[in-house]
């Protein structure tokens, strides 16, 4: 019996044994397998292109995250630019009671600011108080050796800050550089870092900020940016007359009795306890005189010490 099989050629003996009917058995020319070569290439190429897709993923995260942290940084700082204008916007002071009302400006190596504000609903960390009315200390701490955070605590004006609230302050800003206060004074019609005048407030403020760059994206020579916010203080220290209930102005001076009930003249030296007779002579026969001007203490008709109105003059027979 004989057959092929491709490339060979058999034959089966009677006894069944199968002898080759040549001695060279020829290979296809499909056969055949990869080299070692070509095997190490294939794998390099594969490892070159994990790599470079590794590579472009890890430069997609960190730019995510550098975003991220420069958006919240912003955020921060614009964060911190607002609580400074609304504190300063409300601020309020009482002569009567200056000893809860001081304002202070410190600046230096530890620069602070504190006074008393009545905030806004929505000011942070109003859920913790009773009473919007509360002061309001701004600082600039170290955190770190490389690091400086300016931080809000906050305290009702009749007691002490809070244990919690000291060792755990609001951090309005992170990696602050520098935080300048400055206040005008009219006097010398300029700015000045300090502010002897505790007993008053000052009619505007300057606050220079400082901020740090985000290290993330440049490390140690990341820009910095400077926030310079000019801020008009729009209340002043209410006199003590006022808040205590105290009458208003003086008696008015010698007011000169006019005929029909006119009008006194401006009287002078006005006092501080109430309204008297004005006219130089209430007992002369005369209409009754009109009121004269009080120009006593801090100016005309003002609160407190500055003079008022003086009574008129009683009829004359």
């Amino acid at each position: 019996m004989k057959f092929r099989i491709p490339n060979s050629e058999f034959r089966i003996s009677e006894n069944g044994r199968i002898r080759h009917s040549s001695s060279v058995i020829r290979h296809s020319k499909f056969a055949g397998a990869f080299t070692l070569i070509e095997i190490m290439m294939a794998i390099a190429i594969f490892a070159l292109l994990v790599a470079a897709v590794y590579s472009t993923w890890v430069v997609i995260l960190k730019s995510a995250q550098v975003g991220q942290e420069a958006a919240a940084q912003a955020q921060r700082e614009r964060v911190a630019v607002r609580t400074l204008e609304d504190s300063l916007t409300c601020i309020q002071s009482f002569q009567a009671s200056m000893q809860y009302y001081t304002f202070g400006v410190t600046n230096g190596d530890q620069p602070s600011l504190s006074f008393v504000s009545r905030v806004p609903d929505v000011f942070p960390r109003n859920g913790r108080f009773d009473s919007n009315l509360r002061r309001l200390t701004f600082s600039v701490e170290p955190v770190s050796n490389l690091e400086k955070d300016l931080l809000l605590r906050q305290n009702p004006i009749l007691m002490d800050v809070d244990p919690a609230e000291q060792a755990t302050p609001l951090v309005l800003a992170r990696n602050v550089k520098d935080f300048v206060i400055e206040c005008w004074d009219t006097n010398a019609m300029d700015w000045e870092t300090g502010w002897d005048s505790t007993n008053s407030l000052p009619p505007m403020v300057r606050v220079t900020l400082t901020f740090g760059g985000n290290k993330m994206g440049f490390g140690n020579a990341a820009p910095s940016t400077v926030v310079v916010r000019e801020i008009a203080v729009p209340s002043g220290t209410l006199p003590s007359s006022a808040q205590t209930g105290g009458r208003f102005g003086g008696p008015g001076g010698g007011g000169v009795i006019l005929p029909r009930g006119g009008n006194g003249q401006n009287g002078n030296n006005g006092g501080a306890n109430g309204n008297q007779p004005g006219g130089n002579n209430p007992n002369q026969p005369a209409y009754p005189g009109g009121r004269g001007f009080g120009n006593g203490g801090g100016g005309n008709g003002g609160f407190g010490n500055p003079g008022g109105f003086g009574g008129g003059g009683r009829r004359g027979p």
